[in-house]
């Protein structure tokens, strides 16, 4: 039995195939590999999205808001309300009924946005001004206490030994502490050490420091209660698993519903206008539409374009008329009515352009047989001013009737 090339050829492929398939796959070597997304498009839109998630776990109901309108139906209560968002726009009217929602039982924490001005008496901010809470940077107070401590430029001595006896025994200096009942160390926060809260109506009944500066406020406002902070950086996303930044969100906010609110700027003119007078807004709709409707009405049947046929040349020449009229104005056509005259007179007076303009004026009173008042009513210069119609016609009928004559 003959084996033919061709068959010797595959089984020597197939033979290759397998053992460079065998090579390869004692080469190969499994692994797993995780490729980073970044956030999701929820976590970007929402810098407080894992506060969300973290009060919800702890078993409290949160709900998000994007205007102040939520106060209309949200109890006060049982409730607590968390400003998070810019306050820059907000009304004296809302701030009033922000506090006046707090006093009937309900939980506002806001923060204060605005540095008090000393000069002024006030900061801009509505609420923190309407409750006594002023803002400093810590470097002013610093600047404040040195000036008090050190007349002279120098520090003592002894007030070096306290610096570092106190830095000796706080060592977090940069973090805020809040102390609590029966509690041996204090919880701490990660707020910002560069602003100051004061109580200038000595109101607040809790608070949270750092080393040199005091960033939570807590005070009671009628029946219920106002909680004031320097920052709500703690609590977006990339902060809130530092320290005890979650603890303290769950801390003030314990044993309520808490609404979220992120937008508590001035309602917009369309809004307002939607909300109070949505009846007047419907009824100007519809007058407007009735209004189109009866500008828009064809009043009678379409004329039809003139026929091309029927034109004389009276009309052709009126048009032309009106069309040098208004291009070039009445002193173009009055010329040159006068240099027609002119040119006829030259026909018939020889050497008529180079007399005076007193004896041409005579040549055609004796050429024309008319007075020298109707003469002179023609050639005289023009004014500079626009003639009204009736002047205008009344110097080209002169013109016409002087020209007619030679």
């Amino acid at each position: 039995m003959i084996v033919r090339p061709r068959v010797l050829l595959g089984a020597g492929l197939l033979l290759l195939l397998g053992l460079l398939a065998i090579y390869l796959g004692g080469r190969l070597l499994p692994y797993q590999d995780s490729v980073e997304h970044g956030p999701a498009p929820e976590v970007l839109g929402n810098p407080y999205l894992a506060a969300e998630h973290f009060l919800r776990k702890r078993g409290l109901a949160v709900t998000r808001a994007d205007g102040l309108e939520v106060l209309d139906k949200l109890p006060s209560a049982g409730h607590s309300l968390l400003l998070l968002g810019s306050r820059s726009r907000m009304t004296p009217r809302q701030a009033d009924r922000l506090l006046q929602w707090a006093s009937k039982g309900g939980h506002l924490l806001f923060i204060a946005e605005r540095l008090y001005d000393e000069k002024v008496g006030e900061s801009g901010d509505l609420l923190a001004d309407r409750l006594g809470i002023q803002q400093y940077e810590t470097r002013d107070l610093d600047k404040g206490s040195d000036k008090a401590a050190e007349p002279d430029g120098e520090q003592p001595e002894e007030a070096a030994d306290s610096d570092q006896a106190r830095a000796e025994e706080d060592p977090f200096p940069e973090l805020t502490k809040l102390y609590l009942e029966n509690e041996q160390a204090p919880a701490y926060a990660s707020f910002d050490p560069d602003f100051h809260l004061f109580d200038s109506q000595n109101r607040a009944h809790a608070w949270a420091n750092s080393a040199k500066a005091t960033h939570m406020l807590q005070l009671n406002h009628g029946d219920g209660l106002v909680t004031v902070l320097t920052d709500g950086w703690i609590w977006q996303n990339r902060d809130i698993n530092e320290y005890d930044n979650a603890w303290l969100l769950w801390y003030l906010t314990q044993d309520s519903d808490v609404t979220l609110l992120y937008r508590a700027e001035r309602d917009s003119l369309a809004s307002l206008l939607g909300e109070n007078f949505a009846e007047a807004l419907v009824a100007l709709a519809l007058l407007i539409v009735l209004l189109l409707w009866h500008v828009g009405q064809r009043q009678g049947p379409l004329q039809a374009p003139a026929s091309r046929s029927r034109r004389q040349l009276e009309e052709h020449l009126r048009g032309s008329a009106d069309f040098l009229l208004r291009r070039s104005g009445q002193a173009s056509l009055l010329q040159g009515l006068q240099r027609d005259i002119q040119r006829r007179a030259r026909h018939r007076h020889p050497g008529f352009e180079r007399l005076p303009v007193a004896e041409q004026w005579q040549a055609l009173g004796r050429l024309t047989r008319l007075p020298p008042s109707a003469i002179s009513q023609a050639m005289r210069p023009l004014p500079r001013q626009r003639l009204n119609a009736a002047d205008f016609t009344r110097q080209v009928a002169h013109l016409q009737t002087l020209r007619n004559a030679l």
